[in-house]
């Protein structure tokens, strides 16, 4: 696992606080895809079992994504810094978990890994970073995993954006990055002008809905208001679980905040276990995408997790965790995050069924997500 210098970008140290910020943005400077480029060799991993490996000797993913996060932001961190100080002047949150895909079931605990990463493309207030996650295997460094974050700059005195340094593509290859940033802005965009939140679905997908419900009405009474489940199928309100947390001043971030990495660790477990108690088999991870940071989670919240399986196909699931903090005072609920995990079983599993209309449109919500990562990676 990483060092404990390495996991002080997730600990309240004012020493890192000065480094990291200061009380002027200064000016900015034309940085290139080569200067931000961030090596972190992860060797002797055995000296740490303890902490990276599960119950089924794989390696701990809710740790990595901690990891993930944590290299996220101290690579932008590098992209901002003062040409004088060599110290960022700003703050840097994560807004964003574009995309997560992973190319191994198995991430060996006894064997070295290397995440490597940069800037892949830059806005006026925000950065796209890629990172890559390699494991050595036979002496070789082999393709493990791949994620695309996004963070947004903040003015550390008035908390309002702040500009970043600007990004420049040197090379061809580096242009073919910079596009591919542009292209996923332009994605991320439309996929939140679509969003089932906002307006209706598709021709096809209110077809998909409504054959669904068809299949679902008792024959027998010819009633629309009976409903029967199918063979083989699962009602999706029976497979939700739910878990508590209460946020320890231990997992705070620089910022005296809830860091982003342990929320996504949580939510993982959770989701992970929803799988393996719908699938009753061990799932693997194949993608995680579009967590959205909706809101700051403060020391001593109470967190609420929810989960359910809201899309299924052979022998893939898809669920979905929803994340809100609950203030005891005043009895309200903010969401904090919606997190969006795909994984495969060994065996074909259960068709799940939505019974409401709210549930119809997780199902087809879980249904773009699912496929949205079948297109980026091969399952």
């Amino acid at each position: 696992m990483l060092s404990r210098r390495w996991f002080s970008l997730s600990k309240a140290h004012t020493f890192l606080i000065r480094m990291l910020t200061s009380s002027s943005s200064g000016s900015q400077v034309f940085q290139n895809m080569e200067e931000g480029h961030f090596p972190i060799h992860v060797h002797n991993v055995r000296s740490r079992l303890r902490e990276i490996v599960g119950a089924s000797t794989n390696w701990r993913f809710g740790r990595i994504l901690e990891d993930l996060d944590s290299l996220g932001v101290l690579i932008c961190y590098t992209h901002t810094k003062h040409e004088a100080t060599l110290r960022s002047p700003l703050s840097i949150v994560t807004a964003l978990v574009d995309k997560i895909g992973l190319w191994k079931q198995h991430i060996h605990p006894d064997c070295d890994i290397k995440f490597t990463g940069n800037v892949s493309w830059v806005g006026n207030t925000s950065m796209e970073v890629k990172i890559h996650m390699l494991q050595l295997l036979d002496g070789i460094y082999c393709p493990t995993l791949d994620a695309t974050f996004v963070m947004v700059a903040r003015d550390p005195e008035n908390k309002r954006p702040a500009f970043v340094n600007p990004l420049v593509a040197e090379t061809p290859e580096e242009e073919e990055i910079f596009k591919e940033g542009e292209k996923n802005k332009i994605r991320r965009l439309e996929s939140s002008k679509a969003s089932l939140l906002k307006v209706a679905p598709t021709a096809d997908e209110r077809n998909i809905i409504h054959n669904i419900f068809l299949n679902t009405l008792d024959s027998r009474t010819m009633s629309f208001r009976s409903r029967v489940l199918p063979p083989n199928s699962v009602w999706m309100e029976d497979t939700a679980l739910k878990s508590l947390e209460i946020c320890h001043p231990q997992e705070r971030n620089i910022f005296n905040r809830i860091f982003g990495g342990f929320l996504m660790r949580k939510a993982y477990e959770l989701g992970w276990a929803t799988a393996y108690s719908y699938g009753n088999s061990r799932p693997y991870v194949v993608a995680v995408d579009d967590i959205m940071f909706q809101k700051p989670v403060d020391i001593g919240s109470l967190l609420l997790l929810s989960s359910k399986v809201c899309y299924t196909e052979k022998n893939n699931i898809q669920v979905r965790v929803h994340s809100e903090v609950y203030d005891p005072n005043t009895r309200v609920h903010h969401t904090t995050n919606v997190f969006h995990f795909t994984f495969m079983l060994e065996k074909e599993i259960p068709d799940v069924f939505p019974k409401t209309y709210g549930e119809s449109m997780l199902y087809l919500d879980g249904k773009r997500h699912f496929d949205s990562s079948m297109k980026e990676y091969i399952i």
